[in-house]
C-alpha cells in the first residue's frame, strides 16, 4: 500500500537537513511526496559575491527546485510568505509574525487536496529556535486539526547526541568550529520524546546531492556554514553521521522509536 506524505518546511534546505533522507527513501519506495515551504529565504545569511545578478530570493527558489528533484518529491509548493530572518525582519508580513491560522488554512486545503496520510513539521522548540521553525510547528498543528491528517511528525535531532557531537566537533582541529553547548541544552529533543528513528542510511547519496544543490547556502559573508562543512565530510562518515533521522509523534509515548514514518497507518 502506498501513502501520500506532505513535508512542510519554513525555508529552502531545511527540507534536506532534517528530512532529506526520509523523503527520498519515500519517493524510492513508491509513495508520494510534497513539499511545502512556507517562505523563499530571502533573508538567508549569504555570500553576497556569490549571488552575482540573480536576487536570493529567485535563487533559493531554483536550488529548492533541484533540490525536489533529487529526493524525488512529486510536487513543490511555495507559500510566498516573508522570511523573517534571525530577528532581521520585524515586519507584520513576516512569516513568524503572522497569525497562524491564515497560513494553517492554506496548508490545511493542500492536505486535503492531496489527501495526506503524514504531515512532517518541527518540535516545539523549532529544533535550534528559529523563529519560522517555531511558526511551522504551530501551523502544522493547526493545519492537521483542520484537515483531519491521521499522523504529524515533528522533525527533531536527538538532543544527547547532539551535545556528544559538539563536545567530539570542539576537541576536532578545524571541524564544525567552536561550538557552544549552551546552545544546545534546550535546542530539538530530549531522546526520551523520540518516537521515529528512520534509518537512512541507503539514500544518504540523495541527501548528499541535495544538499549540494542549496549551493548558496555553503558559505556566508562571515565565512563557511553548517551545509558546506558537513559536505566536506567523507562520504562514509557522511553517511554514519547523516544517516538516521527522528521525530516526534505527539500523543505517542518514547522510548521505543517506530523504524518508519508509516507505522502508524499499518494494521497489524
Amino acid at each position: 500500500m502506498t501513502y501520500t506524505v506532505v513535508s512542510f518546511h519554513a525555508h529552502p534546505d531545511d527540507e534536506v537537513l532534517l528530512t532529506g533522507g526520509t523523503l527520498a527513501k519515500a519517493a524510492a519506495e513508491g509513495h508520494r511526496v510534497v513539499l511545502v515551504v512556507a517562505t523563499s529565504g530571502e533573508s538567508g545569511d549569504v555570500a553576497t559575491a556569490a549571488i552575482g545578478a540573480d536576487s536570493l530570493k529567485q535563487r533559493r527558489e531554483e536550488e529548492l527546485r533541484r533540490s525536489a528533484e533529487v529526493l524525488g518529491c512529486a510536487r513543490v509548493v511555495l507559500l510566498g510568505y516573508a522570511d523573517s530572518g534571525l530577528g532581521e525582519n520585524s515586519s507584520r508580513t513576516a512569516f513568524s509574525r503572522l497569525d497562524p491560522a491564515e497560513p494553517a488554512q492554506r496548508l490545511a486545503e493542500i492536505l486535503t487536496q492531496e489527501r495526506a496520510d503524514v504531515l512532517t513539521t518541527y518540535d516545539r522548540a523549532g529544533g535550534y529556535g528559529h523563529p519560522d521553525h517555531r511558526q511551522v510547528h504551530v501551523v502544522g498543528g493547526l493545519a492537521a486539526g483542520l484537515a483531519g491528517t491521521p499522523v504529524v511528525l515533528e522533525a527533531t535531532l536527538d538532543r544527547t547526541l547532539m551535545l556528544r557531537l559538539a563536545r567530539l566537533a570542539n576537541l576536532i582541529p578545524g571541524g564544525l568550529g567552536s561550538l557552544r553547548l549552551e546552545d544546545f541544552a534546550t535546542a530539538y529533543s530530549p531522546r526520551s520524546a523520540i518516537t521515529h528513528r528512520i534509518d537512512v542510511r541507503a539514500h544518504t547519496g540523495a541527501k548528499r546531492r541535495a544538499m549540494q544543490a542549496h549551493a548558496s547556502q555553503a558559505s556566508s559573508d562571515s565565512g563557511p556554514r553548517t551545509l558546506s562543512m558537513l559536505l566536506r565530510l567523507p562520504v562514509p562518515v557522511f553517511r554514519r553521521m547523516l544517516g538516521t533521522e527522528w521525530f516526534i509523534e505527539p500523543g505517542r509515548p518514547g522510548g521505543t522509536p517506530a523504524a518508519e514514518i508509516f507505522a502508524g497507518l499499518r494494521k497489524p
